[in-house]
Parts: structure tokens; sequence; C-alpha cells
């Protein structure tokens, strides 16, 4: 994949405990899990026109893996993955408002589901929504086509539906393994397949002056800068963003949203 989107090999431990046997499958069938648990509940103030609320089929957009920003030659494109968590993501959210910067969010299915709440919060305060699978697979590259479809399709209807009807725009894959027929199954659905150019590395909480160093080091490399929002202690990451959003909007940056 390059250095811009080098796999997660750290990005795969908390979701082994949830991924172990077909999740996807297994939980939209049974809702067994804590995690499903508000599945097949109104997300809306009432059930009614719930159906006739039903967002219209999406267009389809390019297939090609997106880096760029909307913003411009100094724009940057700000991009939380693993979400929505209960305890970090309304931390992340209040930071984002706070700076008046709007990001990306790289929601994984069984989270949204878990968390329509989280969800209607991050499309109110202006910010979107991307497919991340139902099971957060970094192997998905090597599975079948009919389980990427299950991961992409049951993810962008989990979070559609958590969020009251707004359809991710993007589609990213777990430690970026796309491949050709995953690239062109998103598009079709009209979700953007997205890449990164700067790993921050938060995941691994290499602390903060090493994440603030290594968005500053590898930014020229371009505008899409990977953060989490779950999986664990995102204290450093709020820390890390404190720092950077302030900065980069001192050095000229903009931030943006990648180009659809």
């Amino acid at each position: 994949m390059g250095r811009d989107m080098a796999r997660h090999v750290g990005g795969r431990g908390w979701y082994g405990k949830v991924t172990g046997a077909a999740v996807g499958v297994t939980l939209l069938a049974t809702g067994a899990s804590v995690w499903t648990a508000q599945a097949g509940t109104a997300d809306g103030p009432s059930s009614k026109g719930s159906a006739s609320a039903a967002p219209a089929d999406p267009k389809p957009v390019a297939d090609t893996i997106v880096h760029s920003s909307d913003a411009g030659p100094h724009g940057v494109n700000i991009t939380i993955d693993d979400g929505p968590d209960p305890v970090w993501t309304p931390q992340v959210l209040d930071l984002l408002r706070e700076y008046g910067v709007k990001a990306t969010f790289c929601m994984v299915g069984t989270q949204a589901q878990a968390h329509p709440d989280l969800v209607k919060k991050v499309v109110a305060a202006g910010h979107r929504l991307c497919d991340h699978t139902v099971s957060h697979n970094t192997a998905m590259d090597k599975a079948s086509e009919a389980y990427q479809s299950q991961q992409i399709l049951d993810a962008e209807r989990m979070i559609t539906k958590a969020s009251g009807g707004v359809r991710p725009l993007y589609y990213r894959a777990p430690g970026g393994a796309f491949t050709p027929y995953s690239r062109q199954l998103a598009a079709s659905h009209g979700m953007r397949p997205l890449g990164w150019n700067v790993d921050s590395k938060d995941f691994e909480r290499p602390g903060v002056d090493t994440i603030v160093a290594t968005v500053e080091h590898e930014l020229p490399n371009g505008p899409t800068v990977l953060f989490h929002d779950a999986g664990g202690d995102r204290g450093q990451t709020l820390q890390a963003l404190r720092r950077l959003l302030p900065k980069l909007k001192q050095q000229g940056h903009t931030f943006g949203f990648p180009v659809h």
C-alpha cells in the first residue's frame, strides 16, 4: 500500500474480541450481543415516516482511493476511525467544536448500531460518515467477495440506520485492505474509497509528543490524517489534537473533507 497506507498491525487487537465468528452475519441474525442491543428500535422521535424517510439510492462515485482535500492546497482532512465510542467520541466532538474543525468519522458497523445517539451527534455537528466495515478485519483483501460485500454493505446499513438516514460518503478498508472488488462495490453505493497520507500512530499510544511529531513530519506526504476515537484509551489522541489543531491553523492550513 505504500507508506501512506501501511497496514495497522496493532489495530487487530481489541477487535479480535468481537470479530471471532462472523460477527456481522451472526449478530445481525440473532441480536444477541450487547453491541447490537439497540438493533430494531426506532431511531427517530417516532416510528412514523421511517419508511418514507429512507434515503434515495446514492449515485455511483469514482472507485479510485482518494487522499486529497476539498479545502485546497493547504487543506487538511482529519479522519477518525473505529468508533463511535461512548467515552471518547463525545470528547473528540467537543474538541473539534472548540476549534471549529470538521472531520470524517470512519465507523465500525457494530459500534454505530450500539451507539446511534453518537452517530446522530456526529452528523448534527456537520461531520461526515465513512463505512469502516462490520468487523474491522484487516485481512479483508484475502477474504471472498461475498464476505467483503457482507462487511461493507451490512455496515453501510447499520450506519445509515443509526444516523437516522444519512448515508456514509466514504469507505475505508480496515488496515488499508482494499481490493478492486471492494472499491468498485463501495463506489457503486456512493461511497468513495478513502485512504490516508499520515498515520498518526495514535493507536499504539506512543506518547503525545511522538504523535504530534509524526503528524508534522508526515503531513508533506498529503492532507489526510488518521486518528482513532475507539479501541482503548484515546487520551493521547485528544491531547495531540489539542496541540495540533490550533498549530496547523496558525501555519495557514484549513480543514476540509476528502474529495468525494
